[in-house]
């Protein structure tokens, strides 16, 4: 059996919880699945699968073996149908990451409207804070807030994001509008993370950066539910600006210590061929920067 055949065992395998799931779906039996499998750790020299009476989950090695079978499969299928005519056409696997609440506030509607245009792609959405190594991970695309390290993917910046304070009218009307950031130590503030009983928010003050160290009155296990508290009255808590957007539009919420915020933070859509992309990426990147270019959310001074 060839190297490629070997690597679409290992991947049936890898994404599969057991030996007949990874075997149906190739149309193969089960001892020919395992036999694949073992002169892939054989010829390598490591282990790729821990196997239990549950089934098999990927070891460390495992884990990038697979995403590097993953993106060497797509190639394949792209230089196949290249040659076939249909690379022109949008289809096939698309993994995107973006920010946890990004897609509910920004990018819902973008990517109904994408599946809608381009039926013969699949997507796959992740949502995660943090920079990916889309490499090892296998993603296609990501939405990426903030100053971007320097690597060799391709970026295209769709616009920007603050870190805002922000109340209710209620609370405010109540217990009195911050003037300067040491007035938070006299508020009720709203953690974003959980059993967090101080927060550190840092500002820009004097021409330098200050840091406010304060009690929390209450903290939220995730952002929205945060921003929920607050917009019914809890205190004030601060975030990034797009999940926001539509409270401080309707008036539910209102933005605190503006002039104290720090500087605006770039969002980039990031992928990793360039002009080597295949369709399916070009035409979700192309597609998703138009849409967030002229998103409201990703030009907060605007609110």
């Amino acid at each position: 059996m060839d190297r490629y055949h070997e690597m679409l065992m290992f991947e049936a395998l890898s994404e599969h919880p057991s030996l007949a799931a990874a075997a149906r779906r190739l149309d193969v039996s089960g001892p020919t699945v395992m036999r694949a499998i073992a002169r892939l750790e054989a010829r390598l020299g490591v282990p790729l699968l821990l196997r239990s009476t549950r089934g098999v989950s990927l070891t460390e090695a495992g884990a990038g073996f697979m995403a590097d079978c993953s993106r060497i499969l797509r190639a394949v299928e792209d230089a196949e149908a290249s040659a076939k005519g249909s690379h022109v056409q949008a289809q096939g696997n698309l993994t995107v990451l973006m920010p946890l609440l990004f897609s509910r506030y920004v990018m819902a509607s973008m990517l109904t409207d994408y599946m809608n245009l381009y039926p013969e792609v699949k997507v796959f959405a992740q949502y995660h804070d943090r920079f990916p190594n889309m490499h090892e991970e296998g993603i296609d695309v990501a939405v990426l807030v903030g100053n971007l390290p320097s690597s060799s993917l391709i970026a295209r910046h769709v616009g920007h994001v603050r870190s805002m304070v922000c109340s209710s009218p209620a609370y405010l009307a109540a217990h009195g509008e911050p003037g300067v950031p040491q007035d938070l130590a006299n508020h009720r503030l709203v953690a974003t993370h959980a059993y967090r009983d101080r927060v550190q928010w840092d500002f820009h003050q004097d021409g330098e950066l200050n840091h406010i160290k304060a009690k929390t009155r209450i903290s939220c296990a995730t952002v929205q539910a945060a921003i929920d508290a607050t917009a019914h009255g809890a205190g004030i808590t601060r975030c990034l600006s797009y999940p926001l957007y539509e409270y401080l539009n309707s008036g539910r919420l209102r933005r605190v210590l503006q002039p104290y915020e720090l500087p605006a933070l770039p969002v980039h859509v990031v992928y990793r061929e360039g002009r080597r992309a295949s369709m399916r990426v070009r035409s979700f990147v192309d597609h998703i920067v138009e849409g967030l270019r002229e998103h409201p959310a990703m030009q907060p001074d605007a609110l």
